[in-house]
């Protein structure tokens, strides 16, 4: 039996608009999702409008790891000891206990930073997705998700009443692979960070940058082709080629990736950071010549955006959302041709003015981005979602 004790939930004159927010994966090491959840709910504390009340309530819940209370100034924390695996058991494939229930409070809108909904008595319900790429390819994702998102995602994301995505690509294909209709998603991008840009030329010995997971949808291994394609190039010439960074936690099958990369040939070019922390990620990008992300697929492609706001070139496959992120200011490339990838890569090493000019286009591009326009899409989201839930009943 889960023990819950009521959460009082500030109130007003006029009663604030009551929002839960599923804060579970910035719980621990913040990735990409993690990243989002975070960033969102401090542009939401930020941008609260006056006159119109909102009480923003940080849900997580875990067995080992405490969430803590100062996490987001200006927010709730809702803390329970439930173990992860057991309540997505339960939400996920029973629909029970409702977060009515979990939290002892009550809400207009629950908002779940993934595509299957929280489940509520009484709330409207949002969910956010990412990518599709879990329905596409199932093998390249993990345990619990290849369990449930499958074969629980497309009817979870038909049911909420609304769905904020994190691009137009993703927009697309949530309503070609679901069913959704069209007017109930809404492109909520993310932001870039507030981070001034490097100052000056780049480090003499600035490396290759890759930031990510490690793990098959970031398309890692083609990366290790491409650059012992480009040592071979540039050997020929008896042209130095800069380091490789390998930057970000050990995902799905990692290991022959990690192995590969600290084997001879490759070891004395390739360092392996593992995960790096949020407050460390500026000063990575700034040592860094090129940012490099081959991805199979991504919803959005937030390193690319971290790299340019840093001034930093990127250098992107054309497929998912990364075109639309990178805009004219990246290079793409042809996804999965690692010939191509180490031409490129040969050519902007080789091209100091080139990449100053690539520098200063990101600068530009980046600033299409910020967390305050995602906070007002998201707002936008949860009005809708709450005349549809008033539609339905």
């Amino acid at each position: 039996m889960l023990s819950v004790q009521p959460d009082v939930i500030p109130s007003s004159p006029a009663r604030p608009l009551r929002i839960l927010l599923d804060y579970r994966p910035a719980l621990r090491q913040r990735t990409g999702v993690g990243e989002y959840v975070h960033e969102l709910a401090r542009a939401l504390v930020e941008t609260a409008v006056p006159g119109q009340p909102e009480s923003l309530s940080l849900f997580s819940s875990s067995w080992q790891h405490r969430l803590s209370p100062d996490v987001i100034a200006g927010a709730t924390t809702i803390d329970r000891r439930i173990p992860v695996r057991l309540l997505n058991l339960l939400w996920h494939r029973a629909g029970w206990p409702p977060v009515e229930r979990i939290t002892g409070a009550t809400f207009d809108v629950v908002h779940a930073a993934h595509p299957l909904r929280l489940p509520s008595r009484q709330a409207a319900q949002v969910v956010t997705v990412h990518d599709l790429d879990f329905l596409t390819h199932p093998e390249r994702t993990h345990a619990e998700i290849r369990r449930d998102y499958p074969a629980l995602a497309p009817a979870h994301i038909r049911a909420a009443d609304a769905v904020a995505v994190v691009s137009r690509h993703t927009a697309a294909e949530v309503v070609r692979l679901t069913g959704v209709a069209r007017e109930q998603v809404f492109v909520c991008p993310l932001g870039r960070p507030d981070w001034a840009p490097r100052q000056g030329e780049e480090p003499a010995d600035a490396p290759l940058l890759f930031l990510g997971r490690i793990e098959p949808r970031k398309n890692v291994g083609l990366l290790l082709d491409a650059y012992e394609r480009l040592l071979a190039l540039r050997e020929t010439r008896g042209a130095v080629t800069p380091r490789l960074v390998l930057a970000g936690g050990a995902g799905l099958d990692a290991d022959p990736i990690l192995r590969r990369a600290s084997a001879p040939g490759l070891a004395r070019q390739v360092d392996v950071l593992g995960y790096v922390a949020p407050e460390a990620r500026q000063a990575l990008y700034a040592s860094a010549m090129i940012c490099i992300m081959p991805s199979h697929t991504e919803g959005f492609g937030l390193p690319a955006l971290e790299a340019m706001t840093a001034g930093v070139p990127v250098v992107v496959a054309d497929q998912g959302a990364l075109p639309e992120v990178v805009g004219t200011a990246g290079v793409l490339f042809p996804a999965g041709d690692e010939n191509a990838l180490a031409a490129t890569l040969d050519s902007l090493i080789s091209e100091p003015d080139r990449r100053v000019r690539m520098r200063e286009a990101g600068l530009v591009q980046s600033r299409s981005f910020s967390w305050t326009q995602t906070a007002e899409r998201t707002r936008e989201a949860w009005t809708h979602a709450r005349a549809q839930k008033a539609r339905r009943g």
